[in-house]
């Protein structure tokens, strides 16, 4: 690639990664100030529900900015999501319960969908599949950028200023990113006549939320064969029946049913459902067991997070120059969920008594099969589809991995919950059962820190032995999503990217035109 076309692509990275960074700084900021915010708010029992609702409408409006985008072109969309983004931030940050933050953070949540498939997806218009390993290694380097600095600044806010403001510095990057792609991204008003398919987006949305109330609430609130589980369940697989049904019939699905015929689509879906269960299922613990069970303060479980982003930020840089040099993916998948498997046994071995070291080591084991997996299925799908259903692929891909995570935090969340009631009811003091609601304690991880040493040894015990339990369910979800990874079918990368002429300054991609510095004028 001449460095006349590299300049050109790296302005438009910048525009798509200042978006990106904005999705992942959030997710990562929220982390270490979760147990801090689940205590000020009286809500340590929901949690998981926290990161499960930005999950589930990040998710369920996938493939819905994937279409607009195929359908409208995808620069309108995008600055759609990040205001969507940021109305979420806004009011989470103004939340005063456990109900309202939930709630918000849904609403953060449907931008954060739009963040990334709009990032994704403008990357397969403008790199070629050969060379995309390359620059998605500066997709992996914000990545792990924004996972080093959020549970920093996410610590930091929490102990300095509030955990509000961990919503609020949002805005500001926000408003960033909207002037430069302002000023990066022109796309020609298109007067196209096209039917959205809104009765598929919401059979899809309440099938989902249906299957996240059943993981969720099975065996916890409700015993899995109560009338209430099992209504839930035939609601929600019947709502699925009726969304292919409708998908056949739509004009213009939101998700294709023909995309289901490619091999290698399927395989990457399942790839990345599995592993995305295992992943984000597993980590949303981690800073809850380095400030309970070790008591590190907001920020410092932030930091000690560090090995674990480094192993993530290595494998993406190395994963994405091996694919652009050899043209070959299928093996990164199949490591990266084999020593994702063998990450969570380490994580599983951790007990109330475990050094840091033995931690540091667990994390950076796992950091290095997500890096491995996670960021290869994106390639390998945009490549076997034709460029027609590229943001619909790519929307729908991501959508079975944040699926996959949902159903993670749900279903994991579940057997903590599970654990350490059973754990505290057997081996806690009527006194410390007092500060307990709805089944999970309403003190802070500081305020658990100051209880009298017996007693914080109980809990400290309870969430260990409960962790412990998570990660011991996560381990054969990985080895399945290592058994899947061998399905997926290896094709040749395509080496041209779907650009298509233009005036000098111009580059034209399906009906939007960049403009971009140096022998570009324009900006």
């Amino acid at each position: 690639m001449d460095p006349a076309e590299h300049r050109r692509i790296l302005v438009i990275l910048s525009a798509l990664m200042l978006g990106m960074f904005l999705a992942a700084l959030d997710q990562t900021i929220v982390a270490t100030a979760l147990p801090t915010i689940a205590g000020d708010l009286h809500g340590l029992n929901h949690l998981s529900w926290v990161v499960t609702a930005y999950l589930i409408t990040s998710t369920v409006s996938l493939p819905l900015w994937g279409k607009f985008g195929d359908l409208f072109g995808r620069k309108k969309f995008y600055q759609l999501s990040i205001v969507v983004f940021l109305l979420g931030s806004i009011l989470s940050g103004l939340s005063q319960d456990m109900l309202e933050l939930i709630a918000f953070r849904a609403i953060q949540g449907l931008g954060a969908g739009g963040l990334m498939v709009g990032s994704q997806a403008i990357i397969g218009d403008v790199i070629p599949p050969r060379q995309r390993g390359r620059y998605m290694g500066y997709f992996g380097a914000v990545f792990g950028l924004s996972s080093v600095l959020g549970p920093l600044a996410g610590g930091w806010f929490t102990q300095q200023a509030s955990w509000r403001w961990i919503f609020y510095i949002n805005v500001p990057v926000g408003i960033l990113a909207l002037f430069i792609i302002a000023a990066v991204l022109h796309v020609p008003t298109r007067h196209l006549s096209h039917q959205i398919d809104w009765w598929g987006t919401a059979l899809l949305s309440a099938a989902v939320v249906g299957l996240i109330m059943v993981t969720t609430w099975g065996g916890s609130q409700y015993a899995w064969g109560s009338p209430v589980i099992l209504t839930l369940s035939a609601v929600s697989i019947a709502l699925i029946g009726l969304f292919c049904w409708v998908e056949l019939r739509a004009s213009e699905p939101v998700i294709p049913m023909s995309l289901f015929k490619n091999r290698t689509f399927n395989a990457t879906s399942a790839v990345g459902f599995v592993a995305g269960f295992a992943m984000f299922g597993a980590i949303v613990y981690l800073p809850l067991y380095l400030q309970v069970v070790h008591g590190s303060s907001p920020t410092l479980s932030g930091l000690e997070l560090l090995p674990m982003v480094a192993g993530m930020l290595a494998m993406f840089i190395l994963s994405g120059q091996l694919v652009t040099r050899s043209g070959r993916y299928k093996i990164f998948p199949i490591l990266g969920s084999a020593v994702m498997a063998v990450g969570m046994y380490l994580l599983s071995q951790l007990g109330a008594t475990s050094s840091y070291g033995r931690a540091a080591l667990a994390m950076f084991v796992v950091g290095l099969g997500m890096g491995l997996v996670m960021q290869v299925l994106v390639v390998v799908v945009q490549n076997a589809v034709p460029h027609s259903q590229l943001g619909t692929a790519t929307a729908t891909a991501t959508f079975f991995r944040s699926i996959g995570g949902a159903f993670g935090v749900a279903v994991l969340g579940s057997v903590f919950s599970s654990r350490l009631v059973a754990d505290l009811m057997a081996h806690a003091s009527p006194a410390l059962l007092g500060v307990m609601h709805g089944g999970s304690l309403a003190a802070s991880p500081a305020q658990i820190s100051q209880l009298p040493p017996a007693e914080r040894e109980v809990i400290v015990v309870a969430f260990a032995h409960a962790l412990r339990d998570v990660f011991l369910v996560a381990i054969p979800i990985a080895v399945v999503a290592f058994a899947l990874a061998w399905l997926v079918k290896e094709l040749p990368l395509r080496t041209r990217a779907h650009v298509t002429a233009a005036e000098p300054g111009e580059a034209v991609l399906e009906g939007m035109t960049l403009d971009v510095p140096g022998e570009f004028p324009g900006v």
